[in-house]
């Protein structure tokens, strides 16, 4: 099987030659024009490492579509650029801007406004202080006029008033609404759509991030790689539907047993991953067997007529960071651990110091 992703590889030489010799001979039976781009979208869809990609062409192959020039860039544009995501950052950015210049506005006419009003008290004051010092030359209409424009221009300055606290009310539900779509457009970008956990991008991100922190502070680092057993057999015995519904499941177990720091994510196909942070080697063994042990007690159900499709087992491999590494090689470990789960029957939980 072939490991992989969009941005790191942890499979062997032999495995990348097989998903690189399938990848090119598919662009050939398809008349694919053997660019880099078009070179990445079929070498994932060999190594089956990104699912959505997998069904989309799998769609496509299937309805016979014809693989255009236009079709490819937009292939590629959907799974291996940001594209999307950097559209939706910008767009918003603007309207935050925008909205932020209309506050400065605003606030500026405000300014404006207390400056004047300011002016027209120390004329009115100068006035009445004239009238008076006059022994009462100014008579009281006179006065009463001065009050009553005093009146008329603070009710005009309350009024500005209330309509910019409305303009400021608005602008900042404005803003909070465009926070809100940014806080989704991230959440899309680093969530599988299938399982609704963090998918590969998030992983990377996350495991380079606390290799990081684990080097500073020389702390402790665990990763678990977890397969499901004979998950393409099951696949193709049930149909997809069915196989969806178990990383959906798988996915819900992985989620109930992470806690704090530690992150769950889909790591590729039928292949997920946890990163467990402050955790040894033996706390990682402990997190790996209560999930084989949860998973194992679960099972497969048609919802409309009951038939039970059997037993899931994961197999586990366990890996811990040694500091300075780069993190693939953590993966590379946990992988060949978890390879070594297999050949040893799988439904079980491998070490990487038992995987020498």
């Amino acid at each position: 099987m072939c490991w992989g992703g969009a941005l790191e590889y942890a499979e062997s030489l032999a495995d990348a030659g097989q998903c690189a010799v399938a990848a090119m001979a598919r662009m050939d039976e398809l008349s694919i024009a053997a660019n880099p781009d078009n070179f990445a979208v079929w070498y994932h869809y060999s190594a089956k490492t990104i699912p959505d990609l997998t069904k989309a062409l799998d769609a496509l192959l299937d309805a016979g579509e014809t693989f255009t020039t236009e079709r490819n860039a937009g292939i590629f544009s959907r799974f291996f650029t940001l594209d999307r995501e950097s559209e939706a950052i910008f767009r918003t950015a603007k309207e935050v801007e925008e909205r932020l210049a209309d506050i400065i506005s605003h606030m500026n006419r405000a300014g404006d406004g207390a400056a004047a009003y300011g002016e027209a008290l120390l004329n009115f004051t100068g006035k009445i202080q004239g009238a008076a010092g006059d022994g009462g030359g100014e008579d009281g209409e006179g006065v009463k006029g001065l009050v009553s424009g005093i009146l008329e221009t603070t009710r005009e300055m309350e009024e500005k008033n209330r309509r910019l606290e409305k303009r400021l009310q608005v602008s900042s539900l404005e803003i909070s609404r465009l926070k809100e779509n940014l806080e989704e457009v991230r959440f899309e970008a680093m969530t599988d759509a299938l399982t609704g956990i963090p998918n590969r991008k998030l992983f990377d991100i996350q495991l380079r991030r606390e290799a990081t922190e684990a080097d500073e502070n020389d702390g402790e680092l665990s990763l678990l790689m977890i397969d499901i057993d004979y998950f393409k057999k099951f696949n193709d015995t049930y149909g997809h539907l069915v196989g969806d519904q178990v990383l959906r499941l798988i996915g819900a177990v992985l989620t109930s047993c992470v806690k704090g720091r530690d992150t769950a994510a889909r790591y590729g196909g039928e292949e997920f991953a946890i990163i467990l942070p402050d955790t040894d080697l033996g706390g990682a063994l402990a997190v790996g067997e209560g999930i084989c042990a949860q998973v194992g007690e679960k099972k497969v159900l048609n919802k409309k007529t009951g038939e039970d499709f059997g037993q899931l087992t994961i197999s586990i491999g366990v890996g811990v960071f040694k500091n300075g590494e780069p993190p693939t090689e953590l993966i590379a470990r946990a992988d060949k651990a978890l390879y070594r789960a297999k050949q040893q029957g799988r439904n079980r939980v491998v070490a990487e110091a038992h995987a020498a």
